[in-house]
């Protein structure tokens, strides 16, 4: 990047294992890029985030800042003592596509490709190309450091979450919660019961196929909803979504997967 005249400033937000993300490091990550993004001479920023929940955080992201500048996530499927590591590849793609003058919003790069964060997910456990958008298709691809995209699409901008603004006042630990659960063969809706008696304030569903869900499950919901509990529908397939009205029960928007469905509803529920 020296030899392009591009600035490089680094700074450790957090250190942790991917797996055991905080919402607080959620609310400390998003502070920190907005703080630098507000910057006239900041073009983007890169950002090295461990895979397992890096769709997650990658959409919470794209839901809490407000700016057309690019954020790129990027990993490591292998570390850094690997024979063949591939986290510097990655890293140097990732420095690639936020300089490119048309990468705007919230991006993942890896293994050579670009992803968005609203179809970026995570489908092979130990794969170097572990991450897929489905059938969206990747943004783009990162080849021996020049980016081509896949058409306009990469253009599109996420609307700012209306509840933005208190997901980085309010303290994380006032957070709403939110919950995931998976319809399955045998479902026990003592499970949803156990929830709501605990204070749960929105369940996701993930329903098998086009959205079914399990009977025991349905009913155990619509008593969770009386109570004043926000469910929500998605499915457990990952690729494609929900087509039509399935389970009375409302869609989580855009094909979001449970996950992704659980940080949107979550904030949501920041009124």
């Amino acid at each position: 990047q020296a030899l392009r005249g591009d600035g490089l400033v680094c700074e450790q937000v957090a250190q942790l294992d991917s797996k055991d993300m905080e919402h607080a490091t959620w609310q400390a990550l998003a502070l920190r890029c907005r703080h630098f993004l507000a910057q006239q001479d900041v073009g983007g920023i890169v950002i090295t985030h461990g895979t397992d929940t890096l769709e997650e955080t990658a959409w919470f992201l794209q839901l809490v800042l407000d700016t057309t500048k690019p954020v790129v996530l990027t990993c490591a499927m292998r570390p850094a003592t690997a024979l063949m590591a591939d986290g510097p590849q990655n890293l140097v793609d990732a420095l690639a596509a936020v300089r490119d003058p048309m990468a705007c919003g919230v991006l993942v790069v890896c293994a050579g490709r670009i992803h968005s964060a609203l179809d970026v997910q995570k489908v092979h456990p130990y794969r170097l190309d572990a991450f897929s958008s489905g059938d969206a298709g990747p943004r783009g691809w990162v080849e021996q450091g020049r980016v081509r995209w896949a058409g306009s699409n990469h253009l599109l901008q996420m609307r700012l979450h209306d509840h933005a603004r208190q997901a980085l006042e309010q303290p994380a630990s006032d957070w709403p919660w939110v919950e995931v659960l998976h319809s399955h063969a045998g479902a026990d809706a003592r499970h949803v019961r156990a929830l709501v008696a605990a204070g749960v304030k929105g369940l996701v569903v993930a329903g098998t196929g086009n959205g079914t869900v399990h009977q025991s499950l349905l009913a155990a919901l619509a008593e969770a909803q009386t109570r004043g509990v926000t469910v929500c529908l998605t499915t457990r397939c990952p690729e494609g979504q929900i087509v039509g009205d399935c389970a009375s029960l409302p869609t989580a928007p855009g094909g979001l997967n449970g996950y992704k469905a659980r940080v949107s509803l979550m904030l949501d529920l920041m009124a």
